[in-house]
């Protein structure tokens, strides 16, 4: 569990820095229309989390986001997060948390959104979980209160869960929910009704949950209470705060709550001075379409930029009549879609590669960020290790192990050449770089020499890689335009290197920072396995 941890960290540091570098920003101001808002919110959210990982942040939020607004989302997209999921959920055998259950309810209401089926991942049920009550209300009011938006948001059946000393239902989660209403209407994490201090979001996510049982007259009076110490808890310019600040990610659960109850954004308990909650989330938005956390901020952070999308695509749907935000059955993606075997532009031979070796490992790669790719690669004998039972992460590869791994990683059939008079045909690399050659995928330092034994850079990898793309039928064709727009300002690129690195930092098939400090640098062993492997996994191949 923990290298996930630590892999989420370093991508929630990596994705902050996109949202701040992603256009220059102004003082935040309402956007011109509603739709404008979710679509400027939308590709700002795109184009911060270019692969979605499996976690708060870059992850189910941004699933979520994405397609229940009205962006078209790519297919591959959301293949790559349920792989990614997938590898995941195998790797930690199904358990998610073990007391943090609204683990299990934030990726049920992924799966829902992309039209995955929750009860079978990697051969786990993760809506079981869901089944038993006394561990799913062991963390306080947000266990039953994402336990029934998970389980409503599909319409699923209430898991049995035969190792549950009390087995859940819905009722057992609406009255615990009730239970735990405070005095004064609202609710808060821990109390069990009394004379609490309400909690304006968790506040906000019981009335959420509450939504779809309002024909109980007991929920129905419990959440008009609700709705009125909202009232009474917002701020004179139609915010809300959380410890005394502002912020975006509180009042966009606020909108939501009010979208799922159909309450309109112009109830007048909820305008004060002319200002909606919907107003005030929009004044958080800036000029990119990202959102800042607390008012005059100039830089967008992705936790209130995933939360405010959520919001605004959630009072379009309401606009437009549609169903609500967590209510998924409409939902038109289907993941995973039929068994993949490649693009369908792919070059002939171009080969999806078996798993050969599934327990493959390395003893220098346990808890990096590496690792799934190495061994997701070395599993299909793509790459091996320098012997001893090590990978040497951080050693440099020369530019013929570079074309064995592409080579290999396409499954083309290694044939030799003798067009380089430096490569001897009885090398172990002259096959593979006989053929990386004939394919068009490397070229020689100059018409007669290759420079098998030279490291390889940054650039000459990602070059490399775009013309690979080309063979899996992916689109590398870039505008100058769209190439100067892709490029970190002040990267140190070779002219021929440009575009070919523009398409693979759009694919996230290498980082930006990356590319920005050392693009001239050599690769790591660890860095070219992460790039083949998302290769791979863009083309689908893996």
């Amino acid at each position: 569990m923990n290298r996930f941890k630590h892999s989420l960290a370093a991508l929630s540091l990596a994705l902050a820095l996109v949202l701040s570098l992603a256009a220059p920003v102004r003082a935040a101001q309402p956007s011109d229309s509603l739709e404008q808002a979710v679509e400027q919110g939308c590709s700002i959210l795109r184009a911060a989390v270019n692969l979605p990982q499996p976690g708060t942040l870059g992850g189910e939020w941004t699933v979520l986001a994405l397609t229940r607004s009205t962006l078209a989302v790519p297919q591959s997209y959301l293949e790559y997060y349920y792989t990614r999921l997938s590898e995941q959920v195998t790797l930690l055998e199904g358990v998610l948390d073990k007391r943090l259950y609204t683990e299990y309810s934030r990726t049920v209401l992924a799966l829902a959104a992309i039209g995955a089926d929750p009860t079978d991942v990697a051969g786990y049920d993760l809506l079981a979980p869901l089944g038993d009550f006394e561990q799913v209300v062991w963390q306080g009011l947000n266990g039953p209160v994402w336990a029934l938006l998970a389980l409503d948001s599909g319409s699923y059946e209430m898991p049995v869960n035969p190792s549950a000393p009390v087995q859940a239902t819905r009722q057992l989660y609406v009255d615990e929910i009730l239970s735990r209403q405070l005095d004064c209407g609202g609710w808060n994490l821990g109390d069990r009704g009394g004379d609490g201090e309400a909690d304006v979001d968790l506040t906000a996510g019981a009335l959420l949950a509450l939504a779809n049982y309002r024909d109980q007259p007991a929920v129905a009076q419990a959440v008009e209470r609700g709705l009125d110490c909202l009232s009474g808890l917002q701020a004179e310019d139609g915010s809300f705060l959380y410890r005394g600040t502002a912020n975006a990610p509180t009042i966009a659960q606020v909108v939501m709550a009010l979208c799922a109850l159909g309450v309109e954004m112009t109830d007048s308990r909820f305008v004060k001075n002319g200002c909606s909650p919907l107003d005030a989330l929009l004044s958080f938005q800036l000029s990119d379409g990202s959102f800042c956390y607390t008012a005059g901020s100039e830089t967008g952070d992705l936790r209130s930029t995933e939360q405010g999308v959520c919001a605004l695509g959630a009072a379009l749907r309401s606009a437009k009549g549609e169903s609500a935000f967590f209510s998924m059955n409409d939902t038109p993606y289907t993941v995973p879609a039929a068994v993949s075997g490649g693009l369908s532009g792919r070059h002939p031979d171009v080969k999806v590669l078996p798993v050969t070796n599934p327990d493959i490992t390395f003893t220098d790669i346990a808890g990096q960020d590496c690792r799934t790719a190495v061994e997701a690669l070395a599993a299909r004998g793509v790459i091996s290790g320098k012997g001893g039972g090590l990978f040497a992460p951080d050693d440099t590869m020369t530019r013929a192990e570079f074309a064995a791994i592409v080579v290999g990683a396409l499954g083309l059939i290694p044939r030799e050449s003798d067009v380089f008079a430096d490569v001897s045909p009885s090398a172990w690399y002259a096959p593979y770089v006989g053929t990386a050659y004939g394919y068009g995928l490397i070229n020689g330092r100059s018409e007669t020499t290759f420079d098998p034994k030279g490291t390889i850079s940054i650039q000459e990898a990602a070059t490399l890689l775009s013309r690979a793309a080309v063979l899996c039928g992916l689109d590398t064709a870039l505008t100058e335009e769209e190439t100067a727009a892709l490029l970190p300002a002040g990267a140190d690129l070779s002219s021929w290197a440009r575009t070919g690195t523009a398409f693979c930092l759009r694919e996230g098939i290498v980082e930006a920072d990356l590319v920005q400090s050392s693009a001239r640098e050599n690769a790591l062993r660890s860095q070219v396995a992460q790039m083949v492997y998302t290769l791979l996994l863009r083309a689908q191949l893996i």
